[in-house]
């Protein structure tokens, strides 16, 4: 008999829903970044709004795949469940 394997994943404090909807509603300002903890990012995207628009959509889709983590590698709370 094979035992499972059971990954423990870190869990973030941080939202996948609420930074989905920051990243649709003000991502292109670079909130998502912030609330995620990439400071640096954050500022990047904030100067160049999102990347003139490429950035912020590339966000959008990452999170909807569930490939964001936050600065700390942690993957967002309720993103487990995505697929």
């Amino acid at each position: 008999m094979r035992a499972k394997k059971t990954a423990l994943v870190d869990v973030s404090s941080r939202s996948w829903l609420g930074t989905l909807i920051m990243s649709l509603c003000v991502g292109w300002l670079g909130v998502d970044r912030f609330y995620l903890g990439y400071t640096g990012l954050g500022l990047l995207k904030l100067f160049t709004l999102g990347g003139c628009g490429l950035w912020w959509f590339v966000d959008i889709v990452l999170l909807i795949l569930g490939q964001t983590k936050d600065a700390e590698g942690k993957a967002l709370e309720g993103q487990e469940n995505l697929f």
